[in-house]
């Protein structure tokens, strides 16, 4: 069964930090691009990082650069999501895809990062 799960999310104040991690099963996790997105009450879904199949290049959303790194384990078993210096305007819930290309992306449920104190 394909699945893809986002975990770390959670309140925080702002200036904290928080991991999220994105993990993958019943699929090829090392072969495909994962990317970050979040969506906050009533906006549109957004791009916030991606990183390459190989891991070998990253990309961030304007807003979060600097603050936020995308990185995978070696196995790339599981990709992560370290957000630092968090900010009110980062609440939103945050979904990772993961893609390859040759079929529709895999998307995750979603895990809710809330910044506020």
């Amino acid at each position: 069964q394909v699945q893809l799960v986002e975990s770390g999310g959670g309140l925080v104040q702002p200036g904290g930090s928080l991991r999220l991690s994105c993990t993958a099963s019943g699929f090829t996790f090392s072969s495909y691009a994962v990317r970050w997105y979040r969506q906050a009450p009533g906006k549109e879904r957004e791009f916030v990082a991606g990183i390459s199949s190989h891991g070998g290049s990253t990309g961030y959303a304007d807003p979060v650069k600097g603050r936020f790194t995308i990185s995978g384990d070696n196995a790339k078993t599981t990709v992560y999501l370290q957000m630092n210096s968090l900010k009110p305007e980062d609440t939103a819930v945050y979904f990772c895809n993961a893609l390859n290309g040759l079929r529709p992306p895999y998307w995750g449920q979603g895990t809710q990062v809330t910044v506020s104190s």
